[in-house]
């Protein structure tokens, strides 16, 4: 074993997996409306800032032309959220979901954008009126357990996803947050193997592989999640996705070193972040 590799083991090895951290914009970032995260509506989304920007004006025209119309509101806060306006597009939802109460996707859309902007307890709240208990929807139960995460509830949170598991077998989104969830509670075994349960789902996105690689490299085994975290990908993106996880990792000793929790991607609430393609 090299020598970086033999110090890193121990300071990562002596690292313990907890802590709360805050929705991400763009990542365990509640963007997609119904969409857990590490690195880094309609058909054909935008994928670039200006085509998100040119998003926005058209979504914006549109909204504020009927305030009252849900597609409207939820395209628009969408585009909002993806360009770093999460208050704005929580207000925008906010008024959306007065005028349609009873609109369970678009109140679904408001407990992500609030739990995105970090009010975990109103998200929380206006998540649960996004379904009922006779017709529960495993991406509204996924989001909900995010959130609980959020808030340090873990075994509450675990029960949301095996809840959204029943209705949906397999699906990588959930497994991927179920996944963090045992890592934040410090069960790196039980940890590692959901998220590689995840990672075997077909269409799984490359960030619930970045998690697995997390989860491996926080046991210590370097090499191993090294090559978890390029597999099958090409050498640019890979050689990325290596540099990320050894950032990720290096970070440990700092924080072990100012005695704060180690850094973990908290679980998301938007499925479609982490889940399949």
């Amino acid at each position: 074993m090299r020598p970086k590799t033999v110090r890193a083991t121990r300071l990562i090895a002596s690292a313990t997996v907890a802590g709360l951290l805050a929705l991400t914009a763009a990542g365990c970032q509640t963007t997609g409306d119904d969409i857990t995260g590490s690195i880094g509506g309609a058909s054909a989304l935008p994928n670039t800032d200006s085509g998100w920007r040119r998003s926005l004006d058209a979504w914006g025209d549109r909204y504020k032309a009927n305030p009252g119309n849900a597609e409207a509101a939820m395209a628009y806060a969408h585009a909002l959220r993806k360009t770093d306006q999460r208050a704005q597009a929580v207000a925008v939802l906010q008024q959306a979901a007065m005028r349609n109460p009873r609109n369970m996707k678009l109140l679904g859309a408001y407990g992500r954008a609030l739990a995105d902007a970090g009010n975990f307890a109103e998200a929380l709240d206006a998540l649960g009126k996004a379904h009922t208990p006779d017709n529960p929807d495993w991406k509204i139960l996924n989001a909900q357990g995010a959130v609980l995460d959020q808030m340090g509830r873990h075994r509450e949170a675990q029960q949301h996803y095996s809840a959204a598991l029943k209705i949906a077998p397999n699906e990588p989104s959930v497994l991927s947050n179920l996944g963090l969830s045992y890592a934040l509670e410090k069960k790196l075994t039980k940890a590692e193997s959901t998220l590689r349960k995840a990672v075997a789902q077909p269409g799984v996105k490359p960030k619930v592989r970045q998690n697995l690689a997390l989860v491996v490299g926080l046991e210590g085994r370097f090499d191993e999640a090294e090559k978890i975290a390029s597999a099958d990908l090409p050498e640019s993106e890979a050689q990325a996705n290596v540099a990320y996880l050894r950032k990720m990792l290096a970070q440990q000793t700092a924080l072990k070193k100012k005695k704060k929790q180690p850094y973990l991607p908290p679980p998301q609430a938007d499925a479609s972040k982490a889940g399949a393609s």
